[in-house]
């Protein structure tokens, strides 16, 4: 299906697209990704892009099978890139009830941190709060900053720092 006929319409088209590519491209994704499930995910997001470029697949020159190819490809790359933490983990999680039951710790945590925080520098604060209390990364933070990754590395450094002199002056 080098070429595709103009007189045919979108859902047609999407529709031959679909059974000639479909299980060539999930075997492609499903090997890169070593997950079936996921796999399909994938190309169905390449098979969307497709209908959303109907109008350039129509005119293009070269392969349909190719664009899709190189579609699948660009989104696994963009999924293997994603922060694992955004990823979905299924599983249950375990609570000891003996531990923090009441939330005294909590309390007391806040009651400790909150004065610590407030001597810090508003640009420190804000990488430790997005850092540790937003649990984002490195690059998330930057980009939520609008400020390099090694500055907001740096930050996090001279904050931490700066916390552990002014606890251990005020444990003495």
């Amino acid at each position: 299906m080098a070429t595709p006929p103009t007189a045919v319409n979108r859902a047609d088209l999407l529709r031959a697209i679909m059974t000639e590519h479909r299980d060539g491209l999930v075997s492609y994704a499903e090997k890169m990704l070593g997950d079936h499930g996921l796999a399909e995910d994938v190309v169905q997001e390449a098979v969307i892009r497709a209908w959303r470029n109907i109008d350039r697949l129509l005119g293009m020159e070269g392969s349909i099978r190719g664009w899709l190819f190189t579609v699948t490809r660009h989104l696994v790359i963009d999924w293997v890139r994603k922060p694992h933490a955004r990823r979905e983990v299924v599983g249950a999680t375990y609570n000891d009830p003996t531990t923090g039951a009441d939330g005294t710790e909590s309390v007391h945590d806040t009651l400790v941190a909150r004065p610590l925080l407030r001597r810090l520098s508003p640009e420190h604060r804000a990488v430790l709060v997005h850092i540790y209390l937003c649990d984002r990364t490195i690059q998330e933070t930057a980009g939520l900053l609008g400020v390099p990754a090694g500055t907001v590395k740096s930050r996090q450094h001279n904050a931490l720092r700066k916390l552990r002199s002014v606890a251990r002056a005020e444990a003495a």
